[in-house]
């Protein structure tokens, strides 16, 4: 499966209107391809970066379904659609990631719901916020780092513990061809947002970047990562 992850930097007053573009043009008009659905459309959490962004990620069963996608985009049956969408916002920057061997297993394609009106959808019960981590290694150490996010990062989210401040949902990488093809995106499920504000309000403890701890190891690897808190829509097709 390929992910076609795009942020899309909104005009402020078009921030609805896109979202309700998106629902109700790009959700079902995607899907009518058996091969294509979007799977996430989430914003940036408020006061936690560039203000009035949307991420959108679409799913893509193969390299043929993303050339058929980009085609209908170019000159089929999505090319008005994006034309209007480009009237709401400044830019939009995508990329293609691949899931890693090791990641968790995303849902089946054909699993993903076909449209917004499904009743699943509708309930605000179903928001979710995520933490995306997207992490830079230094030349020559991608695949170093990608060997220690398995065994030493992705163990310690362990989900059955009440420490674990999130779930770890996937692990992308930077498809061949990307701006940047060290790049490794780590999608993280908040399960605990009630305690972001300790994260925000105070020093990280010592204790978690000791030698033997993943925020002092990994150094020896990266240095340069950002995370981005996103919040589902209540529409949103996976949560």
């Amino acid at each position: 499966m390929l992910l076609l992850h795009e942020v899309h930097t909104l005009v402020g007053r078009h921030e609805e209107a896109f979202a309700d573009h998106v629902r109700d043009g790009w959700l079902p008009q995607v899907a009518t391809d058996a091969d294509t659905r979007l799977g996430w459309y989430l914003t940036l959490a408020h006061g936690t970066g560039r203000a009035y962004q949307a991420t959108t990620v679409t799913l893509l069963r193969d390299g043929a379904a993303y050339e058929r996608l980009a085609r209908r985009v170019q000159h089929g049956d999505l090319r008005s659609w994006a034309a209007h969408a480009d009237t709401m916002r400044h830019e939009v920057v995508g990329k293609l990631l691949l899931p890693v061997a090791w990641s968790p297993a995303l849902p089946e394609l054909d699993a993903v719901p076909l449209a917004p009106d499904a009743p699943e959808l509708d309930s605000p019960a179903l928001q979710a916020l995520f933490m995306e981590d997207s992490a830079w290694p230094y030349e020559g150490k991608l695949d170093e780092y990608l060997e220690a996010a398995r065994t030493h990062y992705a163990p310690s989210l362990d989900t059955r513990s009440e420490r674990s401040l999130l779930e770890l949902v996937a692990v992308f990488q930077a498809a061949l061809g990307a701006p940047r093809r060290r790049e490794v995106v780590l999608w993280q499920r908040v399960l605990f947002p009630e305690r972001l504000p300790a994260l925000f309000t105070r020093d990280l403890p010592a204790a978690v970047k000791q030698p033997g701890t993943w925020m002092h190891d990994a150094l020896a690897m990266r240095d340069d990562w950002e995370s981005r808190l996103l919040r589902t829509a209540t529409w949103s097709p996976l949560h």
